[in-house]
């Protein structure tokens, strides 16, 4: 029985399920508005929120960074470290993220249907498998259309430091002015963004082109809607005289807090992200491409975590450090992982089942993990019988981007139509109820 604790008090140490459950059956439900009330305000005061992937291309090793199983029957690997969340061990290679790992959930138990790279990453990036009748929408594309904000001039659905044409995500069926705006070496130019010549034959240049314009829509009205030549246009020269150009520039950075992310393109690319979301964008996109490692995976993989940790950690404390993380959603991970066999040239190959992915900010849960893998169950005589062994508490890619679409504010099951009308949900997938801000369960 409790003695010493008001009804008020008791309230105050119960989830907002707990709450509801207990008002409903105890016949209070007049305390519902209340509840809901308070749970809008807070959502109301809250700073808009975007979303960062931090994109692995090519497919990580779970075994040398989030999962690794030293012990185990699965070749050549690292050691585990101790991190700031009590029993949880990750990858030597990632000390700074160890530091950070309270401040993020892990989730170990990612599942996908495709193992092909150019598949795998659509899939990944979409929610969505390819269907040869329908582009869809990247899942950043659709945050940047419904989560759009009319006071930023510069592109909302940002890709950073891209590489191959289908790692960049796409708007699909939104159509092609919500694809993600490419900047490959991030930090150092954005190319054409200044006028090549003065002012004054500039304004001359332009009044001519809109001459032309002019008489081009005129005479082909339907051609020029498609080509969106005009929209193009005025968001370019908006952008071009923009202060929040600056964004894309790390002039005003100190040396020491580039050489903190990393002086790599990858890590440049971390801290232009942030100086992007400060401005208000919402989806930003950072590659760090070369994890397809069928040969020589542990050398490989190790280099490109030594490049991942201080970005990622320097990122999640400096966003903690300008009161952004919690209206910053920060997700990391690729198309898929790496097979717990190691192939005879010491690689290892795509592996859909049972991988590792790294989620934290915008109010999400943090401190958890999600799932296992047990590569070592597998008798060593019967290697196959680890590639087929599902790990415990699988998530699909779908229910992970439903977590992130209802966190930022959004309905994952709200429906869109393509052009021709098919119906799509923004997400198939259920969220993640550990993961979920409290004031959403």
């Amino acid at each position: 029985m409790i003695h010493h604790y008001s009804f008020q008090n008791l309230l105050k140490n119960l989830t907002r399920r707990q709450v509801l459950q207990a008002s409903l059956g105890a016949g209070v439900s007049f305390l519902l508005p209340t509840l809901e009330a308070r749970a809008t305000e807070k959502r109301g005061k809250e700073r808009p929120k975007s979303l960062i992937v931090l994109w692995m291309a090519g497919g990580p090793s779970q075994f040398e960074s989030w999962d690794p199983h030293p012990s185990s029957a699965v070749g050549e690997t690292v050691n585990k470290i101790k991190t700031s969340v009590p029993g949880l061990e990750i990858s030597e290679l990632l000390p700074q993220m160890a530091e950070q790992m309270q401040n993020v959930s892990l989730i170990r138990s990612m599942v996908s249907k495709e193992g092909d790279h150019e598949r795998g990453t659509y899939y990944a990036q979409t929610g969505y498998r390819p269907d040869p009748s329908v582009v869809h929408p990247s899942v950043t594309a659709l945050i940047s259309k419904h989560l759009a904000n009319d006071q930023v001039e510069i592109p909302q659905h940002i890709s950073l430091a891209s590489g191959d044409g289908f790692v960049v995500p796409r708007g699909g069926f939104l159509g092609a002015e919500h694809d993600a705006f490419r900047v490959f070496d991030p930090g150092r130019n954005v190319r054409n963004m200044k006028a090549s010549v003065e002012d004054t034959r500039q304004s001359r240049r332009l009044e001519g082109l809109n001459v032309v314009s002019k008489s081009f829509q005129q005479r082909r009205p339907i051609q020029s809607a498609e080509t969106l030549h005009q929209s193009v246009i005025d968001k370019a020269l908006m952008m071009m005289s923009s202060e929040q150009l600056k964004a894309f520039s790390l002039d005003d950075e100190s040396k020491e807090t580039v050489e903190k992310y990393g002086d790599s393109r990858f890590g440049r690319g971390c801290l232009v992200a942030r100086r992007l979301v400060e401005q208000g964008v919402r989806a930003v996109q950072v590659v760090l491409p070369g994890f397809d490692t069928h040969v020589n995976n542990l050398e490989l993989q190790s280099n490109l975590f030594r490049t991942l940790d201080p970005a990622y950690a320097t990122l999640i404390a400096d966003l903690k450090q300008r009161d952004l993380f919690d209206s910053t959603i920060v997700l990391c991970m690729g198309e898929f992982g790496r097979t717990p066999r190691v192939n005879p040239l010491q690689g290892r190959d795509h592996w859909p089942v049972g991988y590792s992915c790294v989620l934290g900010g915008g109010g999400l849960q943090t401190g958890h993990v999600i799932g296992a893998t047990d590569p070592q169950a597998a008798p060593e005589q019967n290697q196959n019988v680890i590639e087929t062994t599902p790990p415990e508490s699988p998530i699909t890619i779908p229910d992970l981007y439903a977590t992130i679409l209802k966190t930022m504010g959004l309905n994952p099951h709200e429906e869109i139509q393509s052009p021709i009308g098919r119906p799509f949900q923004l997400s198939e997938g259920t969220a993640i109820e550990q993961l979920l801000p409290e004031y959403l369960l």
